[in-house]
């Protein structure tokens, strides 16, 4: 636990040095005299940040265990590297005229990692068990535009009743209560992976997921995982187009600590780095430019307030306090540094067809917002003789501690509140904002899919990921028109509307927008940046060096 005393603290937070050595060098040219002769070994190493939580791609919550599915597991419709939507396991599909039908066409070729064909029986399986209640998915309302998805999800309806048929072996049709044009974006999440059946049920539904039984029916098989150190992939034989990967062995590596992930990097123990340290982002700059990659990312960073205790509940004034008194400015110039954005709104910018709300103050200067900081925390009750006393929990990882500093001590020096900083280890800080065990936390939301949608539904009153506890019938109606709208522009309005009311009862703090910042060995290649900052290695290549 750290308690914060003084803005000393935030000042010791951003001097951190960059005090790396031993800098690899290759023996001779990248990719040999032509440039492009690759590696004699296929093998890739990459930071991917905290232990998975689980390799069960309906139980999945997390980046990290996301960037491995994608290389596990294959739905329907897959990524380019550019992030366009192409054929997955489906080669083809069809969308009926009132865009509530679509007909998938699976590929003849496509199997298990145990040499299994991959069938349309195995979709209706896998998206079935993602929306059962007992399967403990917080995802699956991402299936929630499938017909009777909502009843199953609620435990009103059997899994049997959701939407979903085969067909035969080789056609999936997918109903949905609504059209929905995002919905194929929506099928390249893990929610919608096809399982298993036969290895899950073995398994009785548990553990089916760990080395030596998981049976994946993506471009890579599970091969080793050792808990606070990596996981290790090989090659699957039975990927239909296993003749184009050409990378053997992935290491995705725990990379908690962000230096020590750069000292690797340097060390040339990784290709790809997760992160970059923002401490050291000017030396990077300076120093190793040609390898360091920022591109814009569909993610919103925030600080969640747990309305449904106090001193949050019922108190929009103190919770409007607390947003207002953070200076962005300080946070995405001097601690983060690599372009991200300030946010006075929670859906980023680039999100596609869709043009943000923002908090009223958002064109206030930083003094008149610390002006009503200070009225709406007086009128909530607090004072310098009565201050607020908050626990503000993050994961452990550097730049999340640095930015919990530096808001602490914005937070004291503007209305004078004592913060309480405390981290937790991924899968415990995971348990305990579930479980809304949780005053205020740090926390993240990177879109599913590029559509406003998948902002605003995590904060409606019956989402899983709902970990605010907010709960605005008014907010949950303009998502349902928002949901049953097929005109895009009256859509966007709903969508707006319900931004706004979301802003104006403040259950979350927005404070920036995310970009995409890492470091890439000149190696690899094959790696493209893209909006979702989703990349499959079945694209990379490793080059000679």
């Amino acid at each position: 636990m750290i308690r914060l005393t003084s803005l000393g603290a935030l000042c010791a937070a951003l001097l951190t040095l960059a005090a790396c050595s031993g800098d690899y060098r290759p023996a001779g040219p990248i990719g040999g005299e032509s440039g492009t002769e690759l590696a004699e070994r296929q093998v890739i190493h990459i930071g991917n940040g905290v232990d998975p939580h689980t390799l069960d791609p309906h139980r999945a919550q997390g980046v990290p265990e996301s960037n491995i599915g994608r290389d596990l597991f294959e739905g329907l419709i897959a990524e380019a590297p550019n992030g366009d939507l192409i054929p997955g396991v489906a080669e083809s599909w069809e969308i009926s005229e009132d865009g509530k039908t679509y007909t998938f066409r699976l590929r003849d070729n496509a199997r298990w990692s145990n040499g299994d064909p991959v069938t349309a029986g195995d979709f209706v399986f896998g998206m079935r068990r993602s929306v059962d209640p007992a399967t403990l998915s917080v995802y699956s309302f991402i299936l929630a535009p499938i017909e009777n998805a909502e009843a199953v999800i609620a435990g009103e309806l059997p899994p049997e009743a959701l939407g979903v048929t085969a067909v035969d072996d080789r056609t999936l049709e997918i109903r949905l209560a609504n059209p929905t044009p995002y919905f194929l974006g929506l099928l390249t999440h893990s929610a919608s992976y096809a399982v298993h059946q036969a290895s899950v049920e073995a398994a009785g539904g548990e553990d089916y997921w760990r080395p030596g039984k998981l049976i994946s029916n993506g471009a890579y098989q599970l091969d080793e995982w050792v808990v606070q150190s990596h996981v290790k992939l090989v090659k699957n034989p039975h990927y239909w187009n296993a003749d184009a990967v050409t990378i053997d062995e992935v290491y995705w590596h725990v990379t908690e600590d962000i230096n020590a992930e750069l000292k690797r990097f340097r060390a040339g123990e990784l290709d790809m780095t997760n992160v970059v340290p923002k401490a050291q982002l000017s030396w990077i700059r300076e120093n190793m430019p040609d390898r360091l990659v920022i591109a814009p990312y569909l993610g919103s960073y925030y600080y969640g307030l747990n309305v449904t205790k106090p001193p949050f509940e019922d108190n929009v004034a103190l919770r409007r306090a607390l947003a207002l008194a953070i200076d962005r400015d300080i946070i995405t110039q001097q601690i983060t540094g690599a372009g991200e954005i300030p946010a006075y709104g929670w859906i980023p910018p680039q999100t596609a067809n869709y043009e943000g709300a923002q908090m009223p103050e958002a064109e206030w200067t930083q003094e008149e917002r610390e002006a009503e900081a200070k009225r709406l925390y007086a009128q909530a009750g607090y004072s310098t003789e009565n201050p607020l006393r908050v626990e503000l929990l993050y994961n452990t990882q550097d730049d999340h501690r640095r930015i919990a500093v530096a808001v602490a001590a914005m937070w004291r020096q503007v209305l004078g509140v004592e913060t309480s900083i405390v981290n937790q280890e991924w899968k415990v800080y995971l348990d305990t904002r579930n479980q809304k065990r949780t005053q205020v936390y740090r926390a993240g939301w990177i879109g599913d899919y590029n559509d406003a949608y998948t902002f605003a539904e995590i904060q409606h009153s019956q989402s899983e990921l709902n970990n605010t506890g907010y709960a605005n019938p008014e907010y949950d109606s303009l998502l349902a028109l928002a949901a049953s709208e097929t005109d895009l522009e009256k859509r966007a309005r709903y969508l707006q509307q319900a931004e706004r009311v979301l802003l104006e009862d403040m259950p979350l703090i927005p404070i920036y927008f995310y970009v995409t910042a890492r470091m890439v060995q000149p190696w690899v290649v094959g790696y493209e940046a893209n909006i979702m900052d989703h990349f499959r290695t079945q694209d990379l290549k490793i080059l000679k060096h």
